[in-house]
């Protein structure tokens, strides 16, 4: 089976051209290529397919097995990818997700695509629609205890539920220890992304990201576009912030006025391979 490795800020996936391979056992499949001893090394998988909705689907899988609903950086690799790869000439491109259709616009150059702009659509702040168990109408600054410390959480849904909380030291912390206690925790049913966050100024966040499935990637669109939404509303930031990740930065552009939050980021293709 042919593979391609890509990366978005450093958010690294196995991606498929399901057009021509097939794939009969995705859950088990992404636990053995995301393994980075003994596999190819990612995140996750994605299989890019045919849509009856949209130019194309992406399937994503993350490292543990389970099925993910949207990933940020992994949607702008497919742009990449198809492009690229010549299956679409268009540089306004419709992706199937089980989040919706996203509308992916792809900045070219030299004939390859170089970064992608991506609405990745309206931010849910309802509790029920994230999902997360909480009374009112959102969940903005929050207390939630964790190891027996109160941290103070924004949540925010993406395609992915987040909680959004904001740290002193982003780079101190111990998320291998922390962060699958938030990930689990019983205010969430459906598990969670937990984004910590600095704010260096009123338009600059420093992020690290502990998601469900994966643990700590080294970037998330969607953990991105969430804690911009969370930064705003807490008065923290404007609308539009460039977000620092382990991987990189993205520019996120929440549109107040049409409530769609837009995310431009890089997209690289690392090497093709075959699977044995």
């Amino acid at each position: 089976m042919k593979f391609t490795k890509m990366h978005g800020t450093g958010n690294d996936y196995v991606y498929v051209n399901c057009f021509e391979e097939r794939v009969d056992h995705p859950s088990e499949l992404a636990v053995s290529v995301s393994d980075r001893h003994f596999g190819v090394g990612g995140d996750g998988l994605i299989l890019i397919k045919p849509s009856d909705v949209a130019d194309f689907q992406m399937d994503m899988y993350n490292a543990d097995g389970s099925r993910g609903m949207m990933c940020g950086n992994g949607i702008r690799c497919v742009g990449k990818y198809v492009y690229d790869h010549g299956m679409t000439d268009k540089r306004e491109i419709r992706i199937e997700t089980l989040a919706g259709i996203k509308e992916l616009s792809l900045n070219v150059a030299d004939g390859m695509v170089q970064s992608v702009r991506v609405n990745m659509g309206s931010p849910l702040l309802q509790p029920k629609d994230i999902p997360v168990l909480a009374d009112g109408s959102q969940v903005i600054d929050e207390p939630i205890e964790i190891l027996g410390s109160v941290y103070r959480m924004t949540c925010v849904g993406m395609g992915n539920p987040h909680a959004v909380v904001y740290v002193d030291d982003v780079d101190g912390l111990d998320l291998e220890k922390i962060g699958p206690h938030f990930e689990h925790h019983p205010l969430f049913p459906d598990r969670v992304n937990t984004e910590f966050v600095r704010c260096l100024d009123k338009n600059t966040l420093q992020m690290r990201v502990w998601e469900r499935g994966s643990g700590e990637t080294w970037a998330c669109g969607t953990g991105a576009c969430a804690t911009v939404v969370a930064s705003a509303l807490n008065g923290y930031t404007e609308s539009r912030a460039t977000v620092r990740l382990r991987g990189g930065e993205l520019e996120i552009d929440w549109d107040r006025e049409r409530n769609c939050v837009y995310m431009t980021g890089p997209a690289t293709t690392v090497f093709e391979g075959e699977l044995f």
